[in-house]
């Protein structure tokens, strides 16, 4: 399945949306309490009132900067730990134990653990890295495994030099695995990094906007941060894999070419 097909699976349709809207309208006017259950109109406007103020805007960019800077250092390092481990076995069996910690313990353990070593502030850089981090780390490199071995030895016949071979071999076929390991994790990341946000109570974040409205019991806040969230989700997503497809789309012209 191609990178575009995938994409149009996932698209989320607007008559769904509506579908489900309609369907919390008419729960809200059931239960008839906003503690409970409060309306998607009422949530609307009063994200409309927050977005008029400046400690808005900071949340979402104290936010949103911290769970990219998590996520960019995860891609980085786990790309960097895959090409060594392919290169080196005893690299894999050292990295092994970690990577699969990574993968077992809680979101919420890594956390209250983090918090007794770490700052909050900068507590859900550290969570969205070590979430994100295995899964560039192993996509990468069941990428690299899947490079062709003919292809390979056909550059080391003729003597084709080492940034050609990753360039024209090793990128176009890893590609497809990289841009299904970001498209998971980009998910992951804001998932791990609002927990952290939220147990952790950074000032100037939304996770502690979403744990003040909490506390007061302020149904209206809590599901207008929560929609600020899969809004400052979905724009992050779409800005990173919009860009991996362009590099997917190149390499698949480069695959095409060789």
């Amino acid at each position: 399945m191609s990178v575009e097909q995938g994409k149009e699976k996932r698209r989320v349709r607007l008559w769904a949306v509506l579908f489900w809207m309609v369907v919390w309208q008419f729960a809200s006017m059931w239960l008839d309490s906003d503690i409970l259950l409060v309306s998607p109109v009422k949530v609307v406007f009063r994200l409309g009132q927050l977005m008029l103020t400046a400690a808005f805007w900071r949340a979402v960019c104290f936010t949103l900067s911290r769970i990219a800077s998590g996520f960019f250092g995860a891609v980085v390092a786990g790309v960097i730990l895959a090409a060594a481990a392919s290169r080196f076995v005893r690299v894999q069996e050292l990295l092994a134990p970690v990577v699969l910690a990574m993968k077992s313990v809680p979101v919420a353990s890594f956390i209250i653990l983090a918090l007794i070593w770490f700052s909050s502030r900068n507590l859900s850089v550290l969570i969205t890295f070590l979430m994100v981090l295995p899964m560039i780390y192993t996509s990468v490199l069941d990428g690299i495994r899947s490079v062709d071995s003919q292809l390979l030895e056909m550059a080391r016949v003729f003597r084709i030099p080492g940034f050609r071979v990753v360039r024209y071999i090793y990128l176009p076929q890893i590609m497809p695995f990289f841009y299904s390991a970001c498209s998971v994790a980009l998910g992951m990341s804001w998932k791990a990094g609002a927990a952290a946000e939220v147990i952790g109570i950074p000032k100037g974040s939304i996770g502690e906007r979403l744990q003040q409205a909490k506390v007061y019991l302020d149904t209206p806040d809590l599901f207008a941060w929560t929609l600020v969230i899969v809004a400052a989700s979905l724009f992050f997503e779409r800005i990173v894999l919009f860009l991996v497809r362009q590099i997917v789309v190149r390499c698949s012209v480069m695959r095409a070419q060789q």
